[in-house]
């Protein structure tokens, strides 16, 4: 079934911008629309007309930054009927309009074509990923000479990057956490925090402080001039830069701070220098109230937090997905999930807790 669906995917990049028809998907694909927009659903857990929208916005962002053309050029050639609707699909996908993206680009979520096939991991970085990753690197330190902090996105990749010598004669720490997952406080990293967050993840308090505190003691003991944040575009990284930011503020850091976002997808890295101001704040109303800031936020952050309060929900495209198959073992189901929900980042705690809570639900 992946291959007949691989098949649909296909066939719909090819004719996204010829003014999409589910009818004729069917009639190429020998099937009913009825049947294709259900299997659709059913294999990659996103509706066809969900998708198709998705990868027009997105294509429409690449050509904003990468072109001059005009907005309503860009408009009209990636599906949409006038420049209104246009910058309405775009900015309910990414929090601005396409007018404030032109004019300062800022990262957003990748949202690629669909593979059913894909099964790299996180790490799998080709030379040219490296060399990126140096070249930024580089910069900093012609900058800032040898004070600075790199801040990692977990220990996976902290190891990997310790691995491959790309912090350089940096200093480098982890974040060891997944702040989209359990109850928080604040402050940050204060007694009732560790508390809270130790009883979340269901481990001693001086556990939690020797895995995910210690780490971070330079943060606070030494005196940097700049730190470099690199955390993912999905939804447990945003929610785990969110909450560094806000760690930041709430120590009233003064120097430099800079967002490497390395785009899992891709493997890009996007570079843009962070301004605190609002992010303890937009901690305290996300994480902690869990309701929708009013600051303005980074287009890839505001994409984590509508992630965020979906995956809050009862019922969520992970959910009704595993529901859908859930008569399958919880191994196969984690490998189709990590597959098919990368917007999200989750890992096997956070995908077998929810497996187990559909599945007793269903046995029920």
């Amino acid at each position: 079934m992946n291959n007949i669906i691989q098949e649909m995917i296909d066939w719909i990049e090819d004719h996204l911008l010829e003014g999409f028809s589910l009818e004729h998907l069917g009639k190429d694909m020998g099937y009913s629309s009825y049947y294709c927009s259900f299997k659709f659903h059913q294999i990659t857990g996103i509706t066809i007309k969900k998708y198709v929208s998705l990868r027009k916005v997105y294509l429409a962002s690449e050509a904003l930054k990468k072109s001059e053309e005009k907005m309503i050029d860009i408009a009209l050639h990636y599906g949409f009927s006038t420049q209104e609707s246009f910058s309405r699909a775009f900015k309910k996908v990414f929090g601005l309009s396409p007018h404030e993206f032109r004019k300062s680009p800022q990262p957003l979520q990748t949202f690629v074509k669909k593979n059913l096939k894909d099964e790299r991991g996180w790490f799998t970085m080709d030379i040219s990923s490296k060399l990126k990753i140096e070249a930024l690197q580089e910069k900093i330190h012609a900058q800032y000479d040898q004070a600075i902090l790199n801040v990692l996105n977990g220990q996976m990749m902290y190891e990997e990057f310790s691995k491959q010598q790309l912090m350089g004669n940096s200093d480098y720490v982890p974040f060891n956490e997944a702040m989209c997952t359990n109850q928080t406080a604040s402050p940050i990293l204060g007694e009732e925090f560790n508390k809270i967050r130790a009883a979340g993840h269901q481990v001693a308090v001086q556990d939690y402080e020797r895995i995910t505190v210690n780490p971070l003691k330079s943060l606070w003991t030494k005196n940097y001039q700049c730190i470099v944040l690199w955390f993912g575009d999905d939804m447990f990284c945003q929610m785990n830069l969110l909450t560094v930011l806000a760690f930041l503020e709430q120590q009233k850091y003064e120097g430099k701070v800079y967002f490497h976002m390395v785009q899992e997808a891709t493997y890009d890295v996007d570079e843009i220098e962070i301004v605190l101001g609002d992010y303890l704040k937009i901690y305290q109303d996300v994480l902690i109230r869990h309701r929708i800031p009013e600051a303005t936020l980074l287009p890839v952050m505001y994409q984590g937090i509508q992630l965020y309060f979906d995956y809050l929900k009862e019922e969520n495209d992970i959910s009704t997905y595993i529901m859908k198959h859930v008569d399958e073992s919880s191994q196969e189901l984690l490998k189709q999930l990590f597959r098919l929900f990368p917007q999200y980042g989750l890992g096997d705690t956070q995908y077998l807790k929810i497996i187990d809570k559909v599945k007793n639900e269903k046995s029920e």
